[in-house]
């Protein structure tokens, strides 16, 4: 049994399409229909004003009763088929005495109009004419028979209803042609997925219309995304793989000696042991950088005054303040716990090194988001700058660390294609300066 989806666009498309040709072309045969005899009753109509504006005129030059042109046995009423009823003098004359009871009423109303009168399956127009004729008001009443004019007007609306039925089955089958072609991009990409799925080809490629260019362009990022995280994964399991082989051996190798444990070699079993737990964090934290292109949102000011607060509790000696210019742009697409990263780390650093006050600025526009976090610490020598953020470059030892955290705020920073530069701050230490692009946000 031949089964429809009814939520293909396929079938949407063809319903909504056959929908409006089926009601513009039978709402245009109906219309035809009523144009058609409307128009033939004008014309008509304007005929029996005219034969009856002659016959008055006659009636006039011929001094007689009874025109000659009205009279049954005349040719013209031979040629015309019209009847007629005159009421003159209080006489009544007509041509067809059958009609005479049934048209004599509307010989009491005023006016010239053209009338119509049924009487079984006859429909007959009738023409009222009043005029003066030697000091006398008359009536002249001329009429025809409608109803073969009717039938041939009916036979035409058909004929023209059955080539309306043609026209609207071919503007069908035209629909169902368009339509199909039309999804034809549709298929494609469906084909396309299959075949990524099945490891046949890497990237979508097809011609598609411009309304499917963004959604290709999504797709596509969508697996550069997935790669990169695979490819950041594998780096992390090559560069944890790297960096932990030789400190566990090394510590495996002590603990099974024989030898005893003093308090020196237990300060360096310690030390690399710390040193491991660092890499592993640092590792997870890279492993968790999630992107621009996930769709989250990070709300700027809720986020940050949490990550305040929080750093106030660590640090509590330290005043920690937050200012901000959002321009009524309060979510970026910025993945919350990513913000997070990036925020906290300057942050951490800033409290560890600062003697009592860190500011930090949160300035947001149509363009870019930008932080700056100063911090009244000793701050960076002018030729150490370029080093930070290098990878386990640490320029001081007084504070305990790893030199890993600017480095992943480089990586982090990078993935969002922005950028990070470092400056002497106003207040004597370090000013980090954070500058994300943003996509402009449209309104739905």
């Amino acid at each position: 049994m031949f089964h429809v989806d009814k939520r293909s666009l396929r079938f949407r498309l063809l319903a909504w399409l056959g929908g409006v040709a089926i009601l513009v072309v039978g709402l245009t045969w109906l219309l035809h229909g009523v144009f058609l005899q409307n128009l033939a009753k004008d014309f008509l109509g304007e005929r029996l004003k005219r034969e009856a504006d002659h016959a008055v005129a006659q009636l006039e030059q011929d001094r007689l009763a009874v025109p000659a042109s009205l009279a049954s046995t005349s040719q013209g009423y031979q040629v015309f088929h019209h009847l007629y009823l005159l009421q003159l003098n209080g006489e009544l004359s007509a041509s067809d005495p059958a009609w005479q009871r049934q048209l004599a009423p509307l010989l009491d109303d005023d006016g010239n109009a053209l009338l119509e009168v049924e009487r079984g399956e006859h429909h007959l127009l009738v023409y009222r004419r009043h005029f003066e004729w030697q000091d006398t008001n008359g009536v002249l009443l001329i009429g025809e028979d409608f109803s073969q004019v009717e039938a041939g007007l009916a036979t035409l609306h058909w004929w023209v209803g059955g080539i309306a039925a043609g026209l609207l089955a071919m503007l069908v089958t035209l629909n169902m042609l368009a339509v199909n072609r039309g999804l034809r991009p549709l298929w494609q990409l469906r084909h396309q997925l299959e075949d990524l799925q099945a490891g046949k080809r890497q990237r979508l490629s097809l011609t598609a219309p411009a309304e499917l260019d963004a959604l290709v362009a999504q797709l596509n990022r969508f697996m550069d995304d997935i790669d990169l995280r695979l490819q950041r994964s594998r780096e992390s399991v090559a560069n944890l793989s790297h960096a932990l082989k030789t400190p566990l051996a090394a510590i495996t190798q002590v603990l099974r000696g024989g030898r005893p444990i003093d308090d020196d070699r237990r300060r360096k079993l310690l030390m690399r042991i710390e040193n491991i737990n660092a890499q592993l964090d640092a590792e997870l934290r890279r492993a968790r950088i999630a992107g621009p292109h996930t769709g989250h949102m990070t709300h700027l000011t809720r986020d940050s005054q949490r990550l305040i607060d929080m750093f106030r509790s660590l640090h509590p000696q330290k005043g920690f303040k937050l200012t901000q210019s959002l321009n009524d742009r309060d979510q970026v697409p910025i993945d919350a716990h990513d913000y997070a990263e990036m925020l906290g780390i300057v942050l951490d650093n800033a409290g560890k090194w600062a003697v009592g006050e860190v500011r930090c600025h949160v300035s947001a526009t149509s363009e870019a988001l930008t932080l700056t976090i100063d911090d009244d610490g000793p701050g960076v020598a002018e030729n150490d700058m370029g080093r930070l953020g290098e990878r386990g470059t640490r320029l001081d030892e007084r504070h305990p660390g790893y030199g890993l955290g600017l480095a992943i705020l480089a990586q982090l920073v990078a993935r969002y294609a922005g950028h990070c530069r470092f400056e002497r701050s106003p207040l004597g230490g370090l000013r980090v300066v954070t500058c994300l692009p943003l996509p402009d946000i449209k309104s739905p």
